[in-house]
């Protein structure tokens, strides 16, 4: 089949009487009421749940193998090669089953906020909570972009299409595959909503470093005199909590860009988690779950449809999608100038790095490329406690390219703005986990908000004798006790077993950057 072919079936698929295109939310929010594929919550919200898929499949993600793409891609375990041939009849099989449902819903609009670099962007659902959900987290388009809307990209979405391993070439039910040459994703056997929002973002990752763009899987805000911070890190570390600041204006929770102009937003909503949600905590995601938001399983009390965000029957993966407009305080559009601050957030369940630092450049690289946290239960499949992990640039489920590609661009715009850097843990305090507490949200704030405002450019530090990382003596609203990680433990000894053997692992992860300069790893890294 060639790329003439696949626009032929694509087209016989979207001029059938059964298609739904572009429409409105409360249109979808009846669809959805009707076709009884979720309920309305007592805030107005839509509730959905997604099955025994409750995260990313990560092992079901695919790459087609073609000539275009085949010498670029950093092949592995993350971006697994597929055949044209085994796409191929996916394709088909999946447009075939598509066809035969009654209904299909349809969604235009864009990934990016940059006009000059936006990509148009077509999502085709299977269901239409789905698709409620794609109009949320993408951008959307007025009606005169709409009317000259041209995708660039289709995804096609059939979750109760099931994969035949033996029969179809995959390794089980699921798959996500993307294929460059035919601008396609194929996306079945999980109803997991966040796998469209994701293959989209894995695309930009691939074609905005064309174009001299760094991708990068991080938040984003903007404070009253216009001063733009960055925080980084995987799902559960804090990105889209940290970054919901009352004081500051939201440019986007989860993915960006940042191109020669500045930053911008890839995406059009918000996708928080909820677990445990409160106003008193987060006000503005609470406040933001209301009509034209969905939630994924989040417990319902099936009498008052009131969500209960401490269950975690379901998963612990619990879900908020919602427009970027259900924030009072945000950036609109979602563009604003150079980082002045950048964050690397990590979930130390280990307990023993400091719960701020500072960051020289090398340091900085080290522990971009490293990008490590633990990875916490739910946010993939099989994911129960969390476990310790090294995703390099806080993304790489996500990223299609070599590391040492994204590492260089960061490192260029650092020098460029003289941006500052700072680690932060959000993780465990006082032990590891299971022995030691979360560190309290009320403190990461306030050394944010330290760190933001430049509180921490001059202030004392004293070095950490295994990580070498620079913590500073005083933070406001923090105790001093609390900043050095061997001073919350009842146990020294057990702090200095601990720390040296997470100072071995960052030491043996770095060592499959082979290519990166050997300052990076000298300067950057642990010193014991």
């Amino acid at each position: 089949m060639n790329s003439v072919d696949v626009s032929n079936e694509l087209h016989q698929l979207l001029t059938g009487n059964n298609v739904y295109t572009q429409l409105s939310v409360p249109q979808l929010v009846e669809k959805v009421l009707s076709r009884h594929e979720g309920v309305l919550t007592s805030t107005g919200a839509v509730k959905a749940e997604t099955g025994k898929y409750t995260g990313r499949s990560p092992k079901d993600k695919y790459i087609v193998e073609e000539a275009s793409v085949k010498d670029k891609v950093d092949w592995g375990s993350v971006n697994q090669p597929i055949s044209e041939d085994v796409f191929n009849k996916l394709y088909n099989k999946v447009v075939d089953y598509l066809k035969a449902k009654e209904e299909l819903f349809v969604f235009k609009g864009f990934a990016g906020a940059d006009e000059s670099s936006r990509l148009p962007i077509r999502v085709v659902n299977e269901y239409a909570w789905h698709n409620l959900f794609a109009h949320t987290l993408f951008i959307r388009p007025n009606e005169e972009e709409l009317r000259g809307h041209e995708a660039e990209f289709t995804i096609l979405s059939a979750p109760n299409f099931k994969a035949d391993p033996e029969v179809d070439g995959t390794k089980s039910e699921t798959f996500i595959i993307v294929s460059f040459e035919r601008r396609t994703i194929l996306i079945g056997g999980t109803e997991y909503a966040g796998e469209m929002k994701k293959s989209i973002f894995s695309i930009m990752n691939y074609l905005l470093p064309e174009a001299g763009i760094l991708p990068m899987h991080c938040s984003a805000n903007v404070g009253r005199e216009g001063d733009v911070a960055l925080f980084f890190g995987l799902s559960g570390t804090g990105k889209t909590t940290l970054s919901a600041d009352t004081n500051r204006k939201l440019i986007g929770d989860d993915e960006h860009g940042w191109s020669s102009n500045g930053v911008f937003n890839i995406e059009g909503g918000c996708y928080a988690k909820t677990i445990n949600l409160s106003r008193e905590k987060e006000p503005q995601i609470f406040d933001a779950i209301r009509f034209g938001a969905v939630l994924e399983n989040v417990v319902v009390d099936p009498e008052t449809r009131e969500a209960n965000y401490d269950d975690s029957s379901l998963t612990e993966n619990t879900r908020a999608a919602y427009q970027m407009q259900a924030i009072d305080n945000i950036v609109s559009p979602s563009i604003a100038g150079h980082p002045n601050t950048i964050i690397f957030l990590t979930a130390d369940a280990s307990g023993v790095l400091p719960p701020i630092s500072k960051l020289s450049k090398e340091q900085a690289m080290f522990h971009f490329l490293s990008g490590y946290t633990s990875k916490l239960a739910g946010t993939e499949r099989g994911v129960t406690s969390p476990e310790a992990t090294f995703s390099t640039c806080f993304g790489s489920p996500f990223l299609p390219l070599p590391a040492q590609r994204y590492a260089e661009m960061l490192g260029d715009k650092i020098d460029e703005h003289n941006s500052k850097v700072y680690l932060v843990n959000t993780g465990w305090t006082g032990g590891a986990y299971g022995t030691g507490s979360r560190m309290k949200l009320a403190y990461t704030r306030a050394m944010v908000q330290a760190a933001l405002e430049g509180e921490l450019s001059n202030i004392e530090t004293v070095k950490d004798d295994i990580f070498g990382l620079d913590i500073p003596l005083h933070v406001p609203g923090v105790p001093d006790e609390v900043l050095q990680p061997i001073k919350t433990w009842a146990d020294p000894a057990a702090y200095k077993q601990s720390a040296t053997a997470l100072a071995a692992q960052f030491r043996a992860n770095f060592k499959k950057f082979g290519s990166v300069p050997s300052e990076i790893e000298e300067l950057g890294g642990p010193i014991a």
